[in-house]
């Protein structure tokens, strides 16, 4: 969600200025820095940049330089007076020995104040400032849409590891059954070769069900490719334009879930092997979901 965009305009003797800066965030934030007299103008520009951007922190610069004469502020005469008037009661400056600066003069409370009209420059600069809001958001928008098909790029290179692991884990997991049989059969009469006792061969289903139950993953398994086929449809775009960052995220919580549950049930050490390495994919997509809008 990290983007930039700016956008400037000469306007009647006026230049004015917009930049935005977008920054990650799981909600909307919105930073504005005008200039103390176009204040105002913030729940605007906040209500504008709502309608085009969900989440991120969003910094907006906004400025105006005049060259013109109407630039200029009014001094207030009065205000001056009644200064030079008090300063010349002044021992050192009635003697001469302390000059009047007049920059710091005019720096003095009420002495220099804004133009009169100052409804029309308001005015002026809602209408400059908002068009270039725009074109700044329209730049900082077609950012993060290059940004974004990086992060989708990495996202989906992290989705298909996690597919062809688990490709491997279906594939492995109805060998592991068998396997204990073969085990627990050669096991059982190695121990009882000398004491002539026969097993039961009910016996021995018994505990090759209650072990294949116990490490069935079949479920985990079909539920982790689910989540990975509704991942790859909102990486394709399938949410219409909507926001699907949480959703993503949410998304990678459930594979977690997954495939820890597949990590703990299954004693087999490939398909552990291929369970660290699912999890570690999953780790980057909920870093990587962080970005996305």
């Amino acid at each position: 969600m990290t983007g930039y965009g700016d956008a400037s305009a000469h306007v009647d003797g006026c230049h004015f200025f917009v930049e935005l800066r977008s920054l990650n965030n799981k909600y909307f934030k919105a930073v504005i820095r005008l200039a103390e007299e176009f204040q105002g103008l913030e729940a605007e520009m906040e209500a504008r940049l709502r309608e085009r951007l969900i989440r991120g922190t969003i910094t907006i610069t906004a400025r105006c330089s005049e060259d013109s004469a109407s630039a200029a502020y009014d001094i207030n005469v009065r205000a001056l007076s009644t200064y030079i008037a008090q300063l010349e009661k002044v021992p050192q400056v009635a003697s001469g020995k302390l000059k009047l600066d007049a920059a710091a003069l005019l720096g003095l409370p009420g002495v220099l104040q804004p133009p009169a009209n100052e409804e029309e420059r308001v005015r002026r600069a809602r209408a400059a400032f908002m068009p270039l809001l725009d074109k700044a958001c329209d730049a900082l928008i077609a950012m993060r849409e290059r940004e974004g098909g990086t992060i989708v790029a990495d996202l989906e290179s992290h989705r298909g590891l996690i597919a062809a692991r688990l490709a491997e884990v279906s594939e492995r997991a109805p060998a592991v059954v068998a396997e204990y049989q073969v085990r627990l059969k050669a096991r059982i009469e190695a121990l009882l070769k000398e004491s002539q006792i026969a097993v039961e061969p009910g016996d021995l289903v018994r505990e090759i069900a209650i072990y294949a139950e116990r490490t069935d993953i079949a479920e985990e398994i079909k539920r982790l490719s689910a989540h990975l086929d509704q991942f790859r449809d909102l990486l394709s775009g399938s949410s219409n334009g909507k926001p699907v960052g949480r959703t993503l995220d949410f998304l990678a919580q459930e594979m977690l879930r997954e495939a820890n549950t597949i990590a703990s049930k299954s004693p087999d050490g490939a398909i552990s092997r291929a369970a660290v390495e699912i999890k570690g994919a999953i780790d980057r997509i909920k870093e990587q979901s962080q970005n996305v809008e």
